[in-house]
């Protein structure tokens, strides 16, 4: 953010700085989740887009890495949906070999074995985090369970986590993925729908000058309609960030509601936003739709025959979203 702008309303950072605001939600979350790393297994994190799971993944491998009583692993891949079993083992070794000069077995049987071998020397669980999970292929997540299995075999724990929008806990629970989702423990943040206005206070204090008030920055009215109208930290800082810079060029401060409701999207809460957020985006409606783009497209511009439009709202609905 602009420096004239936050000395214009007082403030010392921009919104995206802050850490991360612990709930008594969020701490039974995570330890719920380190409990199941603990168990072994798959352990999925689910949530919208921007509502913290990245944050929170980060917060529990601090935690682990600091109690050094699980081996903490992380696949860096940036490109999910090219992520195979061989990029994960690669990411494993890179974790799990201390010695210098190693190389990584290319041939899959003796990779397997050199694994267990070194598992087997850890002499604690192991936990695998995998973030933007969603994008994995189907192939890759029956590997790893396959994977956990023979880590199984050698009385030893591995423990993989992903982390993904809504849509990684839809597909684990469909009856084609039966094997794996029955096998997966699957957490959701949900917590801060019932603490909107707390966070956006949270974010405004975390910003102030040492003397400077949250009222000084947004008045009330206006802060509690944008706790209302938005559902995730990545929103809210998105939308407070815009207003304060349309203020800042008009002059005026504290935020007021007109300014909050002139920066907010009027299509926020439509449909195609909100399967957006839940990891829906129109590859992944083709497929379950079994529709082309341009239908989908169509759909959302309320443009389809009404026939066809009833049945994708049927579909849509069954994915919880809606």
């Amino acid at each position: 953010m602009n420096p004239d702008i936050l000395n214009f309303f007082g403030l010392t950072k921009s919104f995206r700085q802050t850490t991360f605001l612990e709930t008594p939600q969020s701490k039974q979350l995570s330890q719920n989740i380190k409990s199941a790393i603990h168990q072994g297994g798959i352990v999925a994190l689910t949530g919208m887009v921007g509502s913290g799971k990245t944050t929170l993944l980060r917060k529990i491998r601090e935690q682990l890495l600091e109690e050094k009583q699980v081996v903490v692993s992380r696949s860096l891949s940036t490109d999910k949906k090219q992520v195979s079993i061989g990029t994960l083992y690669t990411a494993l070794f890179y974790d799990l070999v201390k010695e210098k000069n190693f190389s990584i077995p290319t041939q899959a049987e003796k990779r397997e074995r050199k694994f267990l071998e070194i598992i087997r020397k850890q002499g604690k669980p192991i936990a695998l985090f995998i973030d933007e999970a969603h994008d994995l292929h189907h192939k890759t997540l029956v590997s790893l369970k396959r994977l956990i299995e023979l880590t199984d075999d050698t009385k030893q724990t591995l423990c993989v986590v992903v982390a993904g929008h809504p849509k990684l806990g839809n597909d684990l629970r469909r009856p084609s993925m039966e094997e794996i989702g029955a096998r997966s423990q699957i957490f959701t943040i949900t917590n801060l729908s019932e603490n909107k206005t707390r966070y956006c206070e949270w974010l405004i204090k975390q910003c102030c000058e040492k003397d400077n008030k949250p009222q000084n920055v947004i008045l009330p009215e206006a802060l509690e309609f944008l706790a209302n109208s938005l559902v995730t930290p990545l929103q809210i800082n998105y939308y407070l960030t815009q207003a304060l810079e349309k203020a800042y060029l008009a002059g005026c401060k504290p935020l007021s509601l007109e300014i909050i409701q002139s920066v907010l999207s009027p299509d926020i809460d439509g449909i195609e936003a909100k399967l957006a957020r839940h990891g829906y985006n129109i590859s992944a409606l083709c497929e379950i739709l079994s529709a082309k783009p341009n239908e989908i497209r169509s759909f959302f511009h309320g443009c389809i025959n009404p026939t066809k439009a009833q049945e994708f709202n049927n579909e849509i609905h069954k994915l919880g979203i809606i």
